[in-house]
């Protein structure tokens, strides 16, 4: 019998001790102020602190970082959208990040339906719940809606009743593209706009909470704007969101992008360099003229001859979205990248360093399928269904491991290349970087 006891603990003892080792840790290096005192750098992998809250780091999924200093998380099991890692003097970092720092918290959004998509960028978050309704908080030119459902001024709490949801009377003026008449083929939801085409101006309702501190809110704060839901076209239902630097690309359900933010090199796809799109607009990403060999950019890397061919060659729907820092990219269903923006250190991958200011293919890649893209401030990472990586743009600080190394700062890839030191690899995956 003791025997037999002896044996069951030591059974039960190698079970725990297994279980123990399927747990996994979420590790976290870089920039992350808020969660030591001292606010340097993390150089090496840290354990993050698990949450007060009863939430399971296991649960965890998405994570990812902020462009400035912060971190971010979904939980699979309650939906909530996880921040922490920034400090209270990081001005919109700390508030857009729900003032968060050494331990993760649940950021107060306005619902409790789950979030099933996240994207950070600088200085602003957007996101998107089982509903299909998308958040955004931030700095306000990142901000597009007019519903304000959030207080900053009042320590991140959400004020309740239709008195929190008075508009005030404040009016501030903002530049938006001409209306947007395209739709994508074989897209079941059109985009409607009953603004006339010559508008060049458009004014947005500024909402403010009825209950606001007496005193003024500190100058960060008058910078930022709370969770607002983004209003879209009756039918429109995103799926998924990508935040750059100041802009935020949204995909809906049937393959149609949507933008808005700051367009001032053309990562909004609107042709011209817009500095502020105060609404989210349709992007016609598979609009066969913005492909021509007419085109006003002067690109013959990324023009294609016009006609069904080309709009055959494309695809028929967007089914991937990434943004950079200031470019932005899209894969069609049929694996062809577009990509549009900032083109300074050829992150557009087009063959030279121009700014983009339409969707346009990247020809050199029509021969591979791509599966999935990502944008750095600098640079672009793909991956093609062969499990080959491309990687194209600024490599300053060897970003693109192409293996050049610190001695090149100043070198740049303005064409895909292939990363062959990762062919043997496996299984690959491409993800949000910064």
């Amino acid at each position: 019998m003791n025997g037999n006891g002896e044996r069951e603990k030591e059974v039960e003892k190698m079970e725990e001790e297994n279980d123990e080792e399927k747990r996994y840790k979420v590790l976290m290096w870089g920039y992350l102020p808020g969660v030591f005192t001292h606010k340097s750098p993390l150089n090496s992998p840290v354990a993050v602190q698990s949450p007060e809250t009863g939430i399971d780091v296991q649960s965890w999924k998405d994570v990812c970082g902020g462009g400035c200093g912060f971190a971010m998380a979904i939980s699979a099991g309650s939906g909530k959208l996880i921040t922490w890692g920034s400090a209270d003097d990081q001005g919109q970092s700390y508030l857009t990040s729900g003032k968060h720092g050494e331990t993760p918290e649940p950021f107060p959004l306005p619902t409790d339906d789950p979030v099933v998509k996240a994207a950070a960028g600088w200085a602003h978050i957007v996101s998107v719940t089982e509903k299909n309704d998308v958040y955004t908080w931030g700095w306000k030119e990142c901000v597009p809606s007019s519903k304000l459902v959030l207080n900053f001024a009042a320590g991140g709490s959400v004020e309740g009743g239709d008195a929190f949801r008075k508009e005030s009377s404040v009016l501030t003026e903002q530049e938006s593209p001409q209306s947007q008449g395209s739709k994508l083929t074989g897209s079941s939801v059109a985009h409607q706009d009953n603004k006339k085409a010559e508008e060049t101006t458009k004014r947005r309702r500024t909402v403010t909470a009825k209950q606001e501190l007496e005193s003024p809110p500190p100058a960060d704060e008058s910078l930022s704007a709370p969770p607002c839901i983004v209003e879209l076209d009756p039918g429109v239902k995103i799926t998924s969101v990508a935040a750059g630097g100041r802009h935020t690309l949204a995909l809906s359900d049937v393959g149609q992008v949507w933008g808005w933010g700051y367009g001032g090199e053309g990562q909004l796809g609107v042709g011209s360099r817009i500095k502020i799109v105060a609404t989210p607009h349709l992007i016609p990403c598979l609009d066969t003229s913005s492909h021509g060999a007419d085109r006003s950019l002067g690109n013959p890397q990324g023009s294609l001859t016009p006609g069904s061919q080309t709009h055959k060659a494309l695809g028929s729907y967007i089914k991937r979205i990434a943004c950079g820092g200031r470019h932005s990219a899209v894969i069609t269903d049929a694996g062809v990248l577009l990509t549009f923006g900032w083109g300074l250190y050829g992150q557009c991958g087009l063959g030279n360093t121009n700014d983009v200011l339409r969707p346009t293919c990247v020809s050199s890649l029509l021969n591979t399928r791509i599966e999935a893209v990502a944008g750095g401030l600098w640079h672009s990472v793909c991956l093609c269904d062969h499990g080959r990586v491309y990687t194209f743009g600024g490599n300053q600080f060897g970003q693109l491991g192409v293996g050049t190394g610190a001695d090149h700062a100043e070198m740049h890839y303005s064409k895909p290349y292939c990363l062959r030191a990762l062919e043997t690899q496996q299984e690959i995956s491409v993800t949000d970087i910064t």
